[in-house]
């Protein structure tokens, strides 16, 4: 236990968090666009605002930066909704026959 209280892992923490963020978002996006087509852009938006106001209300700064990876990566995911029409268009992705776009 002596480790533990020599180093600080919070950084090595929020790589982890980060990183596994980064991978829930890529099926989000296919996903979205798969079901609700590019119109669901503005969802990322009022979710990257939400979580940017929520990381600058909590003491925490661990909290806070997660929730900062999380309100940017919903912005990010903005553009990759937009992207991924482009991949669907292409044939790397499947287009959902069921929506009427």
């Amino acid at each position: 236990m002596e480790v533990f209280e020599n180093y600080h892992f919070d950084g090595l923490l929020l790589g982890l968090v980060t990183f596994l963020t980064i991978g829930l978002f890529h099926p989000i996006v296919i996903k979205s666009e798969y079901y609700f087509g590019v119109k669901c852009w503005w969802w990322f938006l009022l979710a990257g605002i939400g979580f940017s106001i929520w990381s600058m209300m909590v003491e925490s700064i661990f909290c806070g930066a997660t929730l900062g990876v999380v309100a940017f990566s919903c912005f990010w995911s903005i553009l990759e909704i937009f992207e991924q029409r482009e991949r669907v268009r292409k044939g790397w992705f499947p287009k959902n026959p069921k929506r009427k776009d």
